[in-house]
C-alpha cells in the first residue's frame, strides 16, 4: 500500500508513456524479484515492498489498456471480463495458497514465483500498442506537478469524482474484511487453521465474479446509477455477516457481499476509464484511483486496529465496519442522485 501511495504520481505517466503490455512485463518481473527475495531470506516487509512496487506499476497498465483495445460501448463488458478473470485468479490463489500453507509454507512461495514467471511470459503475447501519452522527460518535479494537475482535473469532473470515491470505499471495506476474517473465524466459528479464512475470501471472490457478469448484462455507462442500490447494500451485508453463526451462513453472506461489490465496482471502474481517457489519460486516472483506494484501505484498517486496541470484540467490530460502509455509500448515492436531478 505504501508503494501504491508513494508511486502514484509516477506510475500513471510511466504506464501511459510506454506500450502498456511492456509495462506489465516490467511490473511482473519486479513482483517475481520480490518473491525471490523472500525465498532468499530477505526481510519479509522489504520483499512485500518490492512486490508492491510491481503491483503499483501494473494496475494502471492492466486497466488502462482496455481504453486502447475497446470502443466505449464495450468498456463495462471489458471490465467485467478483466475483473472476473482477476477474481478467478484470486479465488484459486486464496484456496490453493491456504491449503498449501497448511502443509508446506515455503512451497506456497515457490508456487507464487512460478505464477509471476508465467505471467511475464504471457504478457509478451499482448499486442504492442502505441503509448497513449508520451512524456518528453521523466523529471520527478514535472511528473509530480503533472499528477497534481491530473488529480485536480478528475476531481472537478463529477463522474470521475463519483467513481474514485465510490470504488475507494468498496476496496477499503474489502481489504479490511480480508484482515478481519483472520480474527473473526476462530472467534465466531471456533475453527483454527489457515485455509478457512482463505476459503471464505474465495467466497467473496466468486461473488464479485458473478456480480461482474451481472453488471456487464444490466448496466452500461448510460445507466451507471443502476449500480447504486448494490453499493448501498454492501454495508448492510457486512453487518449481517458479522453475526453469522455457522460456516455455511458466513459463506453465503460473503458470496452476497462479493456479488453486490461486483455489480457496484465494475461499472464505476469503466466510468473512470472513460473519463480518464477523455481527459488526463487512462493510466493517470487508474494511478489516481489507486492512490485514493489505498488511502481508504489504510483508513478503514486503521479504524479496525483502533477498535481492536479498545478491546472491542471482533463481531461488533465487523458490524461497525459494515455500518460505516453503509453510511458512506448511502451518502455518496444521495449526492449522485441529487446531482443527476
Amino acid at each position: 500500500m505504501i508503494a501504491y501511495i508513494l508511486l502514484a504520481p509516477f506510475v500513471g505517466p510511466f504506464a501511459d508513456s510506454l506500450p502498456k503490455g511492456r509495462v506489465m512485463v516490467i511490473a511482473n518481473l519486479m513482483k517475481l524479484l520480490g518473491t525471490g527475495a523472500m525465498l532468499a531470506g530477505l526481510n519479509p516487509l522489504l520483499a512485500y515492498g518490492m512486490v508492491g512496487l510491481g503491483a503499483a506499476a501494473y494496475s494502471p497498465a492492466k486497466y488502462g489498456i482496455l481504453t486502447q483495445m475497446l470502443p466505449l460501448d464495450k468498456l463495462v463488458k471489458g471490465n467485467s471480463l478483466m475483473e472476473g478473470s482477476t477474481i478467478v485468479a484470486i479465488l484459486l490463489g486464496a484456496v490453493l495458497g491456504g491449503q498449501l500453507a497448511d502443509h508446506w509454507l515455503t512451497g506456497s512461495l515457490y508456487a507464487i514465483s512460478g505464477a509471476y514467471l508465467l505471467a511475464v511470459l504471457i504478457n509478451l503475447l499482448i499486442p504492442r500498442l502505441p503509448p497513449s501519452h508520451k512524456l518528453e522527460s521523466f523529471n520527478l518535479v514535472m511528473l509530480f506537478k503533472d499528477f497534481t494537475r491530473a488529480t485536480r482535473t478528475l476531481m472537478r469532473d463529477a463522474d470521475a469524482r463519483f467513481s474514485i470515491v465510490g470504488t475507494s470505499i468498496f476496496w477499503g471495506a474489502g481489504s479490511t474484511l480480508r484482515f478481519l476474517l483472520v480474527a473473526w473465524v476462530p472467534v465466531a466459528l471456533n475453527i483454527h487453521d489457515y485455509s478457512t479464512p482463505a476459503n471464505l475470501s474465495g467466497a467473496v471472490a466468486i461473488g464479485v465474479a458473478l456480480g461482474a457478469v451481472a453488471a456487464a448484462r444490466w448496466i452500461s455507462l448510460k445507466t451507471i446509477n443502476r449500480a447504486l442500490p448494490a453499493g448501498v447494500l454492501i454495508g448492510l451485508a457486512i453487518a449481517l455477516f458479522a453475526y453469522s453463526s455457522n460456516l455455511y451462513m458466513a459463506a453465503a453472506c460473503l458470496l452476497l457481499i462479493g456479488f453486490l461489490g461486483g455489480m457496484y465496482v465494475v461499472p464505476l471502474n469503466a466510468l473512470l476509464q472513460e473519463r480518464g481517457h477523455e481527459s488526463v489519460g487512462s493510466g493517470h486516472a487508474i494511478a489516481i484511483q489507486n492512490l485514493f483506494e489505498n488511502f481508504s484501505m489504510l483508513l478503514l484498517m486503521g479504524i479496525y486496529i483502533w477498535l481492536s486496541k479498545l478491546m472491542i470484540p471482533v463481531v461488533p467490530t465487523a458490524m461497525i465496519i459494515g455500518l460505516l460502509v453503509f453510511t458512506a455509500i448511502s451518502l455518496l448515492a444521495w449526492l449522485r442522485i441529487r446531482q443527476s436531478h
